[in-house]
């Protein structure tokens, strides 16, 4: 029976890791693969929209006849709770995890459910009309309880900015929320002083486990403009101090205190924007630095690089040329020619791919340098797009190329990094005419670009 836990645990584990939501992932350490790491993504559209959040997830042996048991750890240090049911002790509140009673049938735990269905019924709270989520209060659709639904919203939206993405953030880059000199960051910490990369191994695994900052990090150049957009929104409707409307069901410790402060989010999310960047930039530089003591990583980013190169002597993938900055492995320089009979036709795009010599636990940044109008392309340049192999940088290559070109996409707001271009391409066909014609005039602005 033990056995059988372990792998039904191993598979849940693996399908999430190896699907294409953008949403959820999972993590746990190789020698207790019963207490799992997972990241949930805050549902788009709602008060919750790309916040981070974070659970802890404990099988235990019964598993699956018995739910495993989940705590909430993006709390504030236990001063936040984020959903009625989600405490700011980090309890959660569902049927299926037996610790709430279902009234409809079907709500409670069974083995047929699983990883993936506990993270999306988590999401799933993750709503705009999070105050219904309350027992007693989910029918009630009075003036007074749409008001108290708004304010509710209010400070989860505020408190998703600052708690679940920006102090996040600024943990992990060492960044103090007061403004002063970030810390080493990580990749610092883990560059230069060895001699070897067995040395770098051992001092990354000193430091504490955290495998969701990556994945974070760029989930955060994606939504940069949606989070700036979102406080310059809603900081002219709350006075700086103002505070949090109380929840009737609110109480004790279990509450959601705090004052709006949309002018200091402003610049704190600025500044966790600039230290990302600058994290990107030092990419090179330590790629230089492992390729001068001839490292193994350096060796095999060289691999990739000459792999790509020479399968565009027989035709390899299309529309693109490629080459190395400063020949440098872990700096790719792409050309990306548009498409013919593409609104891109006739375009010349500049694209840099920084790599870290930590790939492919740390994924490639990829930035458009040419400016492009395009709904996977941010105003700053960033390209959304997800391999299908994450660990081969000609997949990444080709992916870049298919969201530059894919024509008729499902909407998926997850992948909106280009808010104004989003609404133009999924819009009327007056919109998606205006759409092409930014994009056409973006290709020939494209040929002056850097002369």
């Amino acid at each position: 029976m033990a056995n059988q836990n372990i792998l039904r645990i191993t598979k849940e584990i693996k399908n999430i890791q190896q699907g294409n939501d953008l949403s959820i992932a999972v993590a746990h350490q190789d020698e207790d693969i019963r207490s799992v790491k997972a990241m949930i993504l805050g549902t788009p559209g709602s008060p919750y929209e790309y916040g981070f959040f974070e659970f802890s997830v404990k099988f235990g042996q019964e598993y699956p006849s018995k739910p495993p048991k989940v705590e909430a750890k993006t709390t504030n240090n236990g001063r936040t709770r984020f959903n009625p049911n989600i405490y700011s002790g980090g309890k959660v509140c569902l049927s299926i995890l037996g610790t709430w009673h279902g009234e409809l049938p079907g709500e409670e735990w069974s083995s047929a459910q699983g990883l993936e269905s506990i993270l999306w019924s988590i999401q799933s709270l993750m709503s705009n009309d999070p105050y219904g989520n309350e027992p007693g209060f989910e029918n009630r659709a009075t003036d007074e309880d749409k008001k108290k639904n708004e304010a509710y919203c209010a400070k989860i939206r505020h408190e998703t900015i600052r708690v679940a993405v920006i102090q996040k953030l600024e943990q992990m880059l060492g960044i103090q929320a007061d403004g002063l000199l970030p810390k080493p960051s990580e990749s610092e910490k883990w560059s230069d002083d060895s001699s070897d990369d067995e040395d770098e191994e051992e001092t990354k695994e000193k430091l504490k486990w955290e495998p969701f900052n990556d994945w974070q990090k760029r989930r955060f150049l994606w939504y940069y403009e949606t989070y700036l957009t979102t406080i310059e929104t809603h900081a002219p409707k709350h006075k700086e101090g103002d505070k949090f409307d109380i929840m009737p069901f609110e109480g004790g410790s279990n509450t959601m205190d705090g004052t709006f402060q949309y002018g200091q989010l402003g610049k704190r999310l600025l500044r966790v924007k600039e230290a990302i960047d600058k994290e990107t930039e030092d990419w090179a530089q330590e790629g230089l630095a492992a390729k001068q003591r001839d490292s193994s990583k350096a060796y095999a980013m060289q691999s990739q690089f000459n792999v790509v190169k020479h399968s565009q002597k027989g035709g390899g993938i299309a529309n693109i040329d490629l080459e190395l900055e400063n020949d440098n492995p872990f700096a790719w320089i792409v050309t990306y020619f548009g498409k013919p009979g593409s609104n891109l036709d006739g375009g010349i795009f500049k694209i840099k791919i920084s790599t870290s010599v930590r790939f492919p636990d740390e994924q490639p940044r990829v930035k458009v340098i040419t400016p492009i109008y395009h709904h996977r392309v941010s105003k700053d340049g960033v390209l959304c797009y997800t391999p299908n192999k994450p660990d081969e940088m000609k997949n990444h290559i080709q992916t870049i190329v298919y969201a530059l070109e894919e024509e008729s996409p499902p909407y998926d707001p997850r992948t909106i990094v280009n808010p104004e271009a989003s609404k133009m391409f999924f819009g009327s066909d007056d919109d998606k005419k205006k759409y092409s014609r930014s994009q056409r005039r973006s290709a020939q602005d494209s040929l002056d670009f850097g002369m």
